[in-house]
């Protein structure tokens, strides 16, 4: 007979049966259950003060604080494996996003990891339609060495550790930063710039790579929040995290693509999933929802859904 779980009954009967002269295996037998699943719960959920200070009470709260306690098993059902696919595919969430976003609202979610393993059976078995919509596509990452070193510098630019203090920590909304993203042949170029603070992202396609379109571009797409800003991102402080958003980025527009191609709208429709994805250093609030809850910002229809 191997160990079960006990009852309060069970326990009340073990703490009664101590204070007669009967042993282990007689109490074990009135109760039926096994004389070592007896001896592993006075053992486990006494006073540790031997067997004759068993309390059934005591034992009861000891139980159910372990039971607590313990990691449960959840099982990844039909149900979850569709709106993981559904969030993998088409809103190109990370399994750590899908996660930290269901555990904000209160809703049961399988782990990354094992998010993780079923897309990768999934690639085994000739579908690798959710690896293509992680963010790396399932490889690693390369290590950028010396050869890479000199990329993105801008020439005669101040260091960026010479900017305000009070942009670093970040509790502000109105410090941006701003990029370019070049297409293929180095022709076309794209602009992207980013707040700090709630990683709110303007992307707007550029009619030249030259400091004047970038200027009249940045100026267009920040006028809406033209009371709000602090750090002007075309002045000394630029980039910083911008390169973690046009890594985001290179997700929906790959290094090596005709950015001739590229319409308006699709730029826009980027936009849109970036503003409306979760981050997890937001607490897995998307930017837009930070916004409104930490500045109480409301955006136009560019950036949020309708």
């Amino acid at each position: 007979m191997g160990y079960k779980h006990l009852t309060r009954e069970q326990r009340y009967t073990i703490e009664m049966l101590l204070q007669t002269p009967m042993n282990l295996r007689e109490i074990g037998e009135v109760i039926g259950v096994s004389t070592g699943t007896v001896s592993r719960e006075i053992r486990r959920n006494s006073d540790m003060r031997g067997y004759h200070h068993y309390r059934w009470g005591l034992a009861q709260k000891k139980y159910e604080r372990r039971m607590k306690s313990r990691r449960h098993y959840l099982k990844f059902t039909d149900d979850m494996k569709r709106t993981v696919r559904r969030l993998l595919i088409y809103g190109q969430y990370s399994p750590e996003q899908i996660c930290g976003r269901f555990r904000l609202r209160g809703e049961e979610m399988v782990c990354a990891e094992t998010i993780y393993r079923w897309i990768w059976q999934e690639k085994r078995r000739g579908n690798d339609e959710m690896a293509r919509n992680l963010r790396h596509h399932g490889r690693r990452k390369r290590r950028r060495d010396s050869l890479y070193s000199s990329r993105g510098i801008i020439q005669d630019r101040v260091d960026i550790s010479l900017r305000p203090a009070v942009v670093d920590e970040k509790k502000r909304f109105g410090d941006f930063e701003i990029d370019t993203l070049i297409g293929k042949n180095r022709k076309g170029a794209i602009m992207t710039t980013n707040d700090r603070c709630t990683h709110l992202v303007l992307i707007r396609k550029l009619a030249g790579k030259e400091a004047a379109p970038l200027a009249s571009t940045a100026i267009e797409a920040l006028l809406p929040y033209k009371d709000k800003i602090h750090t002007r991102p075309y002045h000394s402080w630029e980039r910083g995290a911008n390169e973690n958003t046009n890594g985001l980025i290179r997700q929906y527009i790959p290094k090596g693509t005709d950015f001739s191609k590229l319409t308006d709208k699709m730029i826009e429709e980027i936009e849109w999933k970036l503003n409306n994805r979760p981050r997890k250093s937001l607490g897995y609030l998307t930017p837009l929802e930070y916004c409104k809850k930490m500045f109480n910002f409301d955006f136009g229809s560019r950036c949020t859904s309708n």
